[in-house]
């Protein structure tokens, strides 16, 4: 079969052939119909300083994608052949002090797939059987192939109150347009969102979000707080840009939290901890999805159909076309890219 692999410590991916892959005992093999490009993907195209410190190639990459389970393994009774399943990409221990205390979005022996361990774009791929997770038919397979992304924006959004609320929203990538939407679809009061790129804030219209601020204008914070007097009930920091944490701090209402799901290319970051204590700010690190809790919410979201995810499909491409869809997303001119398998 063909696949987009890294085959050399260097820039660049290639389609290889390989061997279609076997099934383990607890594994299922999936044929892929589409798959969705992740900026995870991107890091290990442009073989940034991250990427080569942890790939290993020969890697198939790849971690956001949905099919049909062709093959079963052995052991396996709550997966069958014909099921459409979506990936998680995080595979956990389920034996680790995180695990067994329902806390699996960290579990301490996680390998995640297409950066530990061959990913998933390729004509077949074969993973744990729970993590490929059950997924409605009704789902259009564009969107079932991202919900590991969509899942992220998920786990922040959800991880206090949105009913009623007001919540802002720093950074307008990917999973930042999801949680727009997620936060429309439960009820938020108002969605304040921050970006500076013109093509992201377009998208970012298209989602619905209620007031879009380009930090490049200037004077973000005081414009906030003329809208919301008081500070804003929640923030979801999705950026990674240090001016973002300060703005949190800053806009968010004494009692609220904040959510950090963005990664810092610099860790070490300046941060105001006395107004966050007196504050009394609820300051929270997000990572992945919540397992498998974060699943069910999603699920129930999909199918309610209240979240508008189609503006975020930016691109859809044959999968030979991986060269395209990483110079558009390098060059930001693309929400999600979709490939299809067929």
């Amino acid at each position: 079969m063909k696949a987009i692999a890294k085959v050399r410590p260097e820039p660049g991916v290639e389609i290889v052939e390989v061997p279609e892959p076997i099934v383990g005992p607890g594994e299922v093999k999936i044929r892929l119909e589409a798959a969705s490009v992740c900026g995870t993907d991107l890091h290990i195209y442009t073989w940034d300083q991250w990427a080569a410190g942890r790939i290993h190639p020969p890697r198939i990459i790849g971690h956001e994608f949905c099919g049909t389970i062709e093959e079963v393994g052995e052991g396996v009774t709550d997966r069958k052949v014909g099921d459409f399943v979506a990936s998680e990409s995080h595979i956990v221990c389920g034996h680790c002090r995180q695990c067994l205390h329902g806390q699996g979005h960290v579990c301490v022996n996680t390998k995640i797939l297409g950066v530990d361990v061959d990913g998933g774009f390729a004509s077949h791929v074969s993973i744990p059987a729970q993590n490929a997770r059950l997924t409605d038919r009704s789902i259009p397979k564009e969107i079932a192939s991202f919900q590991d992304a969509l899942g992220n924006a998920v786990h922040t959004a959800m991880a206090g109150p949105l009913k009623g609320q007001t919540i802002l929203i720093t950074g307008m990538g990917p999973i930042g347009l999801f949680a727009v939407s997620v936060c429309k679809a439960a009820g938020a009061a108002q969605v304040i969102v921050t970006e500076v790129s013109p093509y992201r804030i377009g998208l970012a219209e298209q989602v619905g979000a209620d007031l879009i601020l380009s930090p490049a204008d200037g004077r973000v914070a005081e414009r906030i707080l003329k809208e919301v007097p008081g500070g804003v009930d929640a923030t979801l920091e999705m950026s990674g840009h240090p001016s973002s944490l300060e703005l949190a701090v800053q806009c968010t209402r004494p009692g609220g939290r904040i959510s950090l799901l963005g990664v810092y290319g610099n860790p070490m970051q300046t941060v105001d901890v006395n107004s966050v204590i007196f504050k009394g700010i609820d300051l929270q690190g997000i990572v992945g999805r919540n397992i498998w809790k974060t699943w069910d919410q999603m699920g129930e979201l999909l199918k309610s159909g209240k979240l508008n995810l189609e503006p975020v499909i930016t691109h859809q491409m044959h999968y030979t076309e991986f060269q395209t869809a990483m110079e558009l997303m390098k060059a930001g001119k693309a929400g999600k890219v979709v490939f299809t398998f067929e």
